[in-house]
């Protein structure tokens, strides 16, 4: 008996309902707040709408009822995004799984393969989490279709939703000009006055927090309120977000990891276009780690400045001072799912619904929907492949209801 043949642990049902009994992470802020829904084809379409709140006419008894347009409705569509990802189990495991020789043999090969699977679920779920907070934070989504081809769906989110202050008004200067609680306070009102739903959360990550916490600005509304007692510091989330009347802060640190393999050799002191498999992820302004895998806990971070996804180049703003080694050596990415400097309202309902959901699409023979678990053997060196696979893109009714401050 080869593969993974007569392996019970192994076969598809089996696989598929260990995946499905792993949780989302509840650090998954935006997956966790929105629901999931299936669509019939990958070609999806939703509608749009932009804030209306009509009331219905009186009129005579026994006369005709006026009919009414959907006002402020419109169309949008997209191909939806298609991600997987594969591990390998080797000979020994697929022996042990069979259970030859002890029950703590056994054992130990379930729970490799159950950590397998886990990170891969984990993986899968943080890339759904990528798309919803893009499609929220930032309005838009890119993507790879066939051929390579880089798809962009642009959500409909007003420019006037969509902040950068400058100069003296930015949030970590000391000035008369930096009121925050100033900006806010426009930022709920261009919400309500746009959409006619009220905002009832406000994201940052501690780095903005801390910034909050120093303003005195903040500290002088605190000393005529009834938090002028301290609790500024020990409960800053909550003070701070009931000043602001957002109710308490959601203080989401969550990151993000993208790794690339060089694809050229990177010559320490001269190389900044630095060549790797894969750019799409990566972000101008994050922290590119140049990692020697030869050698332990080696490596250097350098800031990116650019990304030319079809060149495939990573541009850092220094050249690393080490060398490193093509089709050996790695990059890696790490950022958070809200920058530093951003301050991010919205309304998670407007008239009565959620404003996003994450649509799911078929793909596959079968025609699954969602996480779908399937594996494939490999027969010398015999092994088998445990292959994890998603399909979908999250839509956005109401994109209005959202307010993006870039504070410096």
């Amino acid at each position: 008996m080869k593969g993974s043949a007569g392996i019970p642990a192994l076969e598809l049902v089996t696989l598929n309902k260990l995946i499905s009994k792993f949780d989302r992470a509840p650090s998954m802020f935006f997956s966790n707040l929105f629901p999931t829904q299936p669509y019939d084809s990958d070609s999806i379409k939703w509608e749009i709408e932009y804030g209306t709140s009509g009331m219905t006419p009186f009129v005579a008894p026994g006369s005709i009822a006026p009919a009414i347009g959907i006002d402020g409705v419109g169309e949008a569509s997209a191909k939806a995004a298609y991600w997987k990802e594969k591990m390998y189990f080797d000979e020994e495991f697929l022996n042990n799984l069979r259970e030859p020789g002890t029950w703590a043999t056994y054992q130990t090969a379930e729970r490799k393969l159950a950590r397998g699977a886990m990170k891969l679920r984990n993986r899968c779920d943080r890339r759904r989490e990528w798309m919803t907070a893009n499609m929220l934070i930032n309005g838009t989504l890119s993507y790879l279709q066939k051929g390579g081809t880089r798809f962009s769906i642009s959500y409909g989110v007003p420019t006037t939703h969509q902040v950068t202050l400058t100069g003296n008004d930015r949030w970590n200067v000391t000035h008369a000009d930096s009121q925050p609680v100033e900006d806010v306070f426009d930022g709920k009102k261009v919400i309500s006055e746009d959409s006619l739903s009220q905002p009832n959360y406000a994201v940052l990550n501690s780095e903005l927090l801390k910034v909050l916490l120093m303003k005195a600005s903040i500290q002088d509304l605190l000393k005529s309120s009834a938090f002028g007692d301290g609790d500024l510091f020990k409960n800053p989330s909550m003070v701070i977000g009931t000043l602001l009347g957002v109710g308490p802060l959601v203080v989401y640190d969550e990151m993000f990891e993208v790794t690339g393999w060089l694809t050229g050799n990177v010559t320490g002191g001269a190389t900044v276009a630095i060549p790797v498999d894969d750019a799409s992820d990566f972000e101008a302004g994050g922290t590119l780690r140049f990692i020697d895998m030869s050698e332990v806990n080696t490596w250097e971070d350098e800031t990116i400045a650019s990304v030319d996804v079809v060149a495939g180049t990573v541009t850092v703003s220094v050249a690393p001072t080490m060398s490193f080694k093509a089709n050996e050596d790695k990059v890696v990415m790490r950022k958070k799912f809200i920058p530093d400097n951003v301050f991010f309202m919205f309304a998670d309902t407007a008239q009565g619904e959620k404003i996003a959901e994450f649509m799911e699409a078929p793909f596959g023979l079968g025609r699954h929907w969602g996480m779908y678990a399937d594996t494939k053997d490999q027969w010398d060196p015999e092994g088998i492949y445990l292959r994890l696979q998603d399909k979908g893109i999250p839509v956005l009714y109401h994109p209005d209801t959202s307010y993006k401050l870039t504070v410096y």
